[in-house]
Order: C-alpha cells, then structure tokens, then sequence
C-alpha cells in the first residue's frame, strides 16, 4: 500500500527569530496555523476569547518545542487589541507576521431579515480584520523596511468569488478580504510587506457548526459526505509555506480546494 504524505510532516525551522501573532487561534485553522509556525521557529502570539484553550494550545506547543504565548482578546474590540500588542511586543518582541484569521460563518436566506448576523459577519470578517491590520501594519512595516520578510496573511474563502446559496452576506466579507488584500499589496509591496489571501474552499472546522440555516447544513453536510474535505492543518502548511519563501516573493493569493470541490 503506497503511504501518501501529509501536510503535518515536520517542516524545517526556517522562520526562526521572527514573531507571528494568529488571531481566532483557539480552534481550527488558527490553531493549527500557530502550530505550524512554532514548529517553523517563530514565536507564536495566540489571539482569540477563550483564554483557556489558548493556554492548553501554549502549553502543546511549548511541549513541542516551540514557543507560544496566550493573549486572551477580543478581536472586535480596538483598545483590547491595542493591549494585547503591548504585552505581545514585551514578551516576544515586535510581530512581523500577522494571520488574520478570526471570523465567522452564518449563511441564510436575505429574505429572513437577520440583520444581528450580518452584523455579526461584518464585525468579526472585517472590522476585526481592520483592526488587526491597523494595530499591527507599524510593526510589519518596520520589518520590512529593517531589511527582514515581513508577512500579512489574510484569510479568505472561495466564497469570495463563487455563488454559493444564503451566504450572500458572508460571501461579501470574504470578497472584502479579497480585494482588500490586492490594495495592501499595491500599498505595502515598495515597503516589503508581503500581503497574501487565502482562498479554501470548504474545510472541517468548528465553524460549519454555528451555522443554523437548514439549507446551509444541508448543503454543508453533503458536502462532507460526498469527498474529502480540507483539514484546518492543509490551510496551516500552505500558511507556513507562503511566508517562509524568500523576502522577493509573495504569493498574493492562493485557493486551497478539496480535491473533489467543483464549486
């Protein structure tokens, strides 16, 4: 039987002395993108609300290695993000990687009027997303003026630019994201920013469990019947990869699909 490898294998320590902040880092795409960097050799600032599957996440990783710190936050929360730089630059010095990777996922028919989760989407998927690049843009761009790489990660979705049914709202947060990034790299490439999006298609992750649409988890159940979908660690090794190439290349966007993904 042919062993097929895997995204989790040991990669090389190519990101020593740099330090990355992950936000919405307790579950998911987030925590394993964090573990994926510590393993890579950054030392990884934890961001989300639930303090204490950060701390058991520091503690794996530490275990492992590597070199973790919890920062309980809220993302939507500008002052909290502001705090959480301060003690991020005291304890592991300035950031120059930054995953934007909090957000949330709440499709439904427009029709339904749910105005509080639109809300929501745009508080979490964007607004969060610009508060994070506000607090944290001096430090990337003083890494990358310094003569180091310096990486902004975005986390998008195929959602941004398919037509998926009732997920009118949350497609038009990720379409931000898209384009939002494509003007920051316009921006931040003369400085050495690297900025990138990146674009899965469907992946098995906590987040398809706040969805409440029938119609939605329907879909989304099919879905995970009829193939093989993305792990939050294949998003996480594409991650790593993407901002430990050499300082001259940027990957601007990048969709990650299931193999058996058509739409």
């Amino acid at each position: 039987m042919t062993t097929q490898p895997t995204a989790s294998a040991t990669p090389a320590r190519d990101l020593e002395g740099r330090v990355a902040v992950v936000t919405g880092a307790s579950s998911g795409i987030g925590a394993e993108t964090a573990r994926e960097l510590a393993a890579r050799g950054a030392a990884v600032a934890l961001l989300a609300r639930r303090a204490e599957r950060l701390e058991e996440l520091a503690a794996r990783i530490e275990k492992d290695g590597g070199r973790a710190l919890a920062v309980p936050a809220d993302v939507t929360d500008a002052a909290a993000m502001r705090a959480a730089r301060e003690t991020i630059v005291a304890e592991l010095g300035r950031p120059a990687i930054v995953v934007n990777n909090a957000g949330v996922m709440l499709p439904a028919p427009i029709e339904q009027h749910l105005t509080d989760q639109w809300q929501r989407q745009i508080d979490l998927n964007i607004s969060a997303l610009m508060t994070t690049i506000d607090v944290f843009l001096d430090d990337l761009v003083a890494a990358g003026t310094a003569g180091g790489p310096a990486d902004l990660v975005n986390i998008s979705s195929i959602a941004g630019e398919n037509l998926f049914g009732n997920f009118a709202v949350y497609s038009g947060t990720k379409a931000f994201v898209t384009h939002l990034s494509k003007h920051l790299r316009m921006e931040l490439g003369p400085k050495r920013v690297r900025v990138s999006a990146i674009a899965p298609g469907v992946v098995s992750t906590e987040l398809q469990s706040h969805v409440t649409d029938p119609g939605a988890q329907e879909w989304l159940e099919g879905a995970a019947q009829s193939m093989e979908l993305l792990q939050p660690e294949d998003v996480a090794a594409t991650i790593g990869f993407v901002v430990s190439l050499p300082r001259h290349v940027n990957l601007e966007r990048v969709v990650i699909m299931p193999t058996e993904q058509t739409a």
